[in-house]
Parts: structure tokens; sequence; C-alpha cells
């Protein structure tokens, strides 16, 4: 490929991540690591760009090798891992000719986004700890001492959006945008917040939605909804009650608990103990 072509292509996937990265979807960018044992139209640092259509952006140096690794990459998407790499016999043995080469995937998303409703004891630990581990985080509640910025002054805390809001739904609303990699954590202080939280949030298909509070507290919420019309479809993804059985009595554990489950529903985790096979 001419330096041009190369330049032209680049600038192509550059764009397309870009475009990527500004809707809140997903890609996966596969590069050429490895060429051993290839034909000569393919070279080193080729790139390949496919997203969940699956549309194609940029080349590998051959329509045989770009079709077995997009089909790849979309696999490598359902795993959830940021990156692997693979020899292309692994997962494509038809195509002997490129047996020695190697392919890394790298998984491409914007960085994953929570969004807290209520900015109590359990949503501000949980927005520090949310912070603190990579997440984007909006907090929002309706009143004003709770979001102000001086409760917020340590260097990482430092990025957490705070919204202060008039009405809860619309707040809640315009802080999920499309729901496209966006967490849900619904942790108010009443029934009234919380049916107003929720019904905003299934409104925009988040990635994830939890509610916290009891039983009771929880099912009373979902009951209102299904007799507004929300369908079984929409209630059977909320969370509720929000987060893992730790045990988690203060605050911060709490906030622990539901951290726990939103990264395990991000990451494909089953919320087991790692060493659970010693005893089975």
């Amino acid at each position: 490929m001419t330096a041009d072509k190369n330049q032209a292509q680049s600038k192509l996937i550059s764009d397309a991540i870009s475009k990527v990265l500004d809707e809140g979807s997903v890609a996966v960018l596969a590069t050429l690591i490895d060429a051993t044992g290839g034909e000569s139209n393919i070279a080193v640092g080729a790139k390949l760009l496919v997203n969940e259509s699956p549309n194609r952006i940029g080349s590998l140096g051959a329509s045989d090798l770009d079709a077995a690794v997009a089909g790849q990459a979309l696999t490598f998407l359902v795993s959830r891992r940021e990156a692997e790499t693979s020899r292309v016999e692994s997962f494509a043995p038809e195509l002997g000719h490129y047996s020695g080469a190697r392919v890394l995937f790298e998984r491409i998303a914007a960085e994953p986004r929570l969004v807290i409703a209520g900015a109590g004891h359990v949503g501000a630990s949980l927005a520090r700890l949310g912070a603190l581990i990579g997440y984007r985080v909006t907090l929002v509640d309706d009143r004003a001492e709770f979001v102000a910025r001086e409760l917020f002054a340590a260097p990482n805390e430092q990025a957490i959006e705070l919204v202060l809001a008039e009405h809860w739904s619309d707040a809640i609303g315009e802080s999920i945008g499309n729901g496209r990699g966006v967490s849900v954590a619904i942790v108010t202080r009443g029934h009234k917040q919380d049916e107003d939280c929720l019904r905003a949030a299934i409104a925009t298909r988040p990635n994830y939605v939890g509610m916290i509070g009891s039983k009771r507290r929880t099912n009373f919420v979902l009951d209102k909804l299904r007799e507004e019309g929300t369908s079984e479809d929409q209630l059977k993804n909320v969370h509720a009650p929000i987060g893992l059985d730790i045990g988690a009595v203060s605050p911060e554990e709490v906030a622990l608990a539901i951290l726990a489950e939103i990264v395990g529903e991000r990451r494909g985790g089953k919320g087991a103990p790692l060493s659970s096979w010693r005893r089975s």
C-alpha cells in the first residue's frame, strides 16, 4: 500500500473511531502485528475497524483475511474483553496461507459512565468510588447542599459532574443521554423520587439500571410503573434491590456492593467467589 493510501486509510479509521466515541457506541480495531507466513500483500501495522453493524473500515491487505478477522472481531466484542491477540490459524484455519499471522483486537468504546440519582451518604460514596475506578460519574440531587462542589474537593473527585435537579425525571433523562455505556444507580430518599428516576431511566434504555431499597419498597415502585403500562421486559432488567449481597452495612460498603454488581454486569462476571472451584 502506498504512503498516500496509508495516510488516507488512517484518516478514515481515525474519523470512524471519533464517531464511535461521540455516539457512545462500540467497535473493534484489528491491527496486524505479525505477518509471518503471510502473503506479500499484507503488512504489519495494517488496520481494520469493525463496528456492531458490522461495517468495516480499512483493510489488512486481503479480502479473505478481512472477512475472517471481521467475524472474529464480533466474537471478541461479545467477550467484553478490552484487548487480546490471536493467530489467524486459531479462528480461520482454512486460511492456511496466513497461518503465522497474528492480529491484535482492541475494544473501542467511550469511558463507562455512571449516573447516580441521589447524593445522600450512599450516593456520594458511590460517586467517589466510581470516579476512583475510572467511571465518568454524574451525581444528581434536588438539594443544592448535597451537590456542592466543596463536598467533592479531592483531586480524583474533581471530574464528578454535579447536577442540581429542578425536576428529577428531566435531570436524569438528560444525564443519561442515549444510554449507551451508561449505568444508572437510583439511591434517592423516597418512593416518589424513585418512581420519577426509574421512569426516566427505563425510557432511555441504559446498559444497567438499579434501584436501592428493601424488597417491599422496590416492589412498590415496580408495581406502580407496571400499572402505568411499563412492559415486563423493561421491568425485568431493573436490578432491585440494587447490588450484590456482601453483607454491607456502612454507606461505603453499600456503595461497594452496588459498584461490584455494575462492574460485573459490564464485564460479564458471575459475582461468585473466585475460589469456589476449590470447594466444588
